[in-house]
């Protein structure tokens, strides 16, 4: 059966069908050729969607629209500047730590690139940086987003787990700030030896307290939901709807840009990317139904510790899987295939599961930067208009502090597990 399966996927992902497509549609042709009960279908798609956690995805993605209909990146993209932009190399470093700053509010690359990344690699050109470093460093800080909270992934991976929600936001805290020291401890290097310009910003403390100032209350967005995760007065789903009241808030209040018409064109957007991200969670789940009727997870479960019971050694089998899965299933889709499989046994060999699913997630978003699916390199080809194969050039040498960071989540469970268990005791 799984056998059955796994072709008809492949054969329809060779042909170009969306993820989704090929999921439900290779389990529906499986499940009909097996005689299995075809409402199988409908009832395991609607039942994953069914999901109080999964209300976080469509609120946060509002919240991150929302923030950025504001313009308050631009005042941001100023703020960081004026405090970075004079070191040799400045502008790279900017771009780093405001995906960190814009991680706390949108939790997902793509938003990331889509909000920042034209602005992004048109400000290092105009420093004299070559444009296709400046798209490469841009497309490897978004993988900031998905590991600081609020990560649109570690939540779908808690669902399809059933593991801690909060406790998995809170694990990708520290991970995310060793994967932005990584990239600006190598931008540092490059720039001593290729002699990178430094910003032409001249700040001034007046100025500086005004940008302080103006950006305030969207930096105190990511604080607003780490505390109240932290005080335990709400979990994410809640924590998501706060963060959109909260963007409204701020935005006709306090910026007052944010019009009736931007509401609802970023209402209608968190629509359609809501309805793309719950229907591959729906065909994935009927897909990982058909995999469950064949014991693929227990099997999975047996070989991995017949191999080992050393939780080290399994977290490396899981990312050679994951790093090639990552070139060619789009990341939600290998979340919710792989995540049941794997995680009961590396629970059971006694990996944390906060590390598992920064170790799942981390991997997945670095195969976000690699062909043929790398839908960040596309984002960024049409976002700054440049032609692809150009993209991946540029992104290329990041590889090197990506996967470093990501040995280091593997090799130390405490750099994802310490800080949720310390706080959460």
């Amino acid at each position: 059966m799984t056998l059955t399966l796994l072709v008809i996927f492949a054969i329809l992902l060779v042909i170009r069908a969306p993820i989704s497509v090929a999921l439900g549609l290779s389990s529906g042709i499986t499940i009909f050729w097996y005689s299995l009960p075809l409402s199988v279908l409908l009832q395991r798609a609607v039942n994953s969607i069914d999901s109080s956690p999964l209300l976080a995805v469509p609120m946060f993605i509002l919240a991150a629209g929302l923030l950025t209909a504001t313009g308050v990146t631009r005042y941001m993209f100023d703020l960081v500047r004026m405090v970075v932009g004079r070191v040799r190399g400045g502008m790279a470093h900017v771009n780093v730590l405001l995906s960190l700053v814009f991680a706390g509010m949108s939790g997902a690359a793509l938003a990331d690139i889509g909000a920042m990344g034209a602005m992004q690699v048109r400000e290092m050109q105009a420093q004299g940086y070559n444009r296709r470093f400046a798209a490469g460093i841009s497309i490897a800080a978004a993988t900031i987003g998905p590991i600081f909270p609020p990560s649109i992934p570690l939540i779908i991976f808690a669902t399809a787990a059933e593991v801690s929600g909060v406790k998995l936001l809170l694990a990708g805290i520290v991970p995310a700030l060793l994967i932005t020291a990584m990239l600006m401890g190598y931008i540092a290097l490059i720039a001593k030896r290729q002699n990178l310009p430094r910003d032409d910003v001249s700040p001034t403390l007046p100025a500086f307290l005004k940008l302080s100032l103006i950006s305030l209350p969207a930096l105190l967005t990511p604080v607003l939901l780490i505390g109240g995760l932290l005080s335990g007065m709400f979990g994410p789903t809640e924590a998501a709807g706060i963060t959109v009241a909260y963007a409204i808030l701020i935005g006709v209040l306090i910026y007052r840009t944010l019009t009736l018409r931007a509401l609802i064109d970023t209402t209608r957007e968190t629509v359609l990317a809501t309805a793309n991200i719950l229907f591959v969670v729906a065909a994935a789940a009927v897909f990982a139904w058909v995999l469950t009727m064949d014991q693929i997870p227990a099997k999975a479960g047996a070989w991995m510790l017949g191999i080992s019971d050393n939780p080290l050694v399994l977290l490396l089998i899981l990312n050679l899987v994951l790093l090639v899965a990552g070139m060619f299933l789009e990341s939600i889709a290998a979340i919710l295939i792989i995540a049941p499989i794997v995680t009961p046994a590396l629970l059971q060999a006694g990996a944390p599961p906060e590390q598992i699913g920064v170790v799942m997630v981390l991997n997945l978003m670095i195969g976000l930067l690699t062909p043929p699916v790398g839908m960040s390199l596309y984002m960024m080809s049409i976002a700054a208009k440049m032609p692809f194969g150009e993209v991946v050039r540029g992104v290329a040498p990041f590889f090197l502090p990506l996967f470093v960071a990501l040995a280091l989540v593997t090799l130390f469970p405490g750099l994802s597990a310490w800080l949720p268990n310390y706080l959460m005791e």
